[in-house]
């Protein structure tokens, strides 16, 4: 039997920004679980209830795996913090901020970040209460990968350290992850980037991340699953 892979998008965005990985995993003989969610329109415990366990349902006996953006992080860890599908895999993770988000600290308070990211939104800060200190660490396995460029330096310059834009390589970081590795991708789209795609699918085969997956080698990894890259390259 197959595993499943659940693919959850982050704040602002829809289950579209998850299509090109959903074919690389389909083209690898996974059944993909691609829910959309009104990220903006209720607070996380809301969003959790709204979408994780329909989209666990619909995995069925099978394994289950989870690929998700940004929030739907933060959504997959609070689910997972009181509840455990019977046969749980691997979790992946892009640019989710584990810690918090010091965007949130800087912009929370102003009347437009509530309008444009809703109440969800507002919860991801870095404080006591942030709903992203009150999970707890995670007992399963996890692979955070971060992103490291930005297009945004007036965000950048709010957050400590690398960052992608929106989220710190610092903020990514979880207690209890089994790896964690940075590549050279902004936030928004980097779901979309070939060795993004190649190191959440190799997280979800082995456990781990391969630092030596280059971005040509992720696109061929993507593009012919069953094919030695060498080889392909080579013909």
């Amino acid at each position: 039997m197959a595993d499943c892979v659940v693919l959850l998008h982050g704040l602002a965005r829809t289950e579209v920004s998850f299509a090109i990985m959903e074919q690389v995993l389909e083209q690898r003989g996974y059944d993909v679980v691609r829910p959309g969610y009104r990220s903006t329109e209720a607070p996380i415990g809301t969003l959790v209830e709204q979408t994780l366990p329909e989209a666990v349902a619909a995995c069925g006996d099978q394994r289950v795996n989870f690929i998700a953006h940004s929030m739907g992080g933060i959504l997959v860890r609070h689910w997972l913090a009181g509840n455990r599908p019977p046969s749980l895999g691997r979790v992946v993770m892009l640019g989710v901020p584990n810690q918090g988000s010091a965007l949130v600290d800087q912009l929370g308070d102003l009347e437009v970040f509530g309008w444009w990211n809703g109440p969800a939104g507002v919860q991801l800060g870095t404080g006591r209460q942030s709903i992203t200190r009150r999970l707890p660490p995670v007992a399963y396995p996890v692979g955070v990968i971060a992103g490291s460029q930005s297009l945004n330096p007036v965000f950048s310059a709010m957050i400590p350290g690398p960052d992608d834009g929106k989220v710190g390589v610092s903020e990514t970081r979880l207690e209890g992850q089994r790896d964690h590795i940075v590549l050279p991708v902004t936030h928004t789209f980097m779901m979309n980037n070939p060795r993004v795609i190649a190191e959440a699918v190799h997280f979800i085969e082995t456990g781990y991340f391969d630092p030596d997956i280059t971005w040509l080698g992720g696109l061929f990894t993507s593009a012919f699953p069953d094919c030695d890259q060498t080889w392909c390259m080579v013909e």
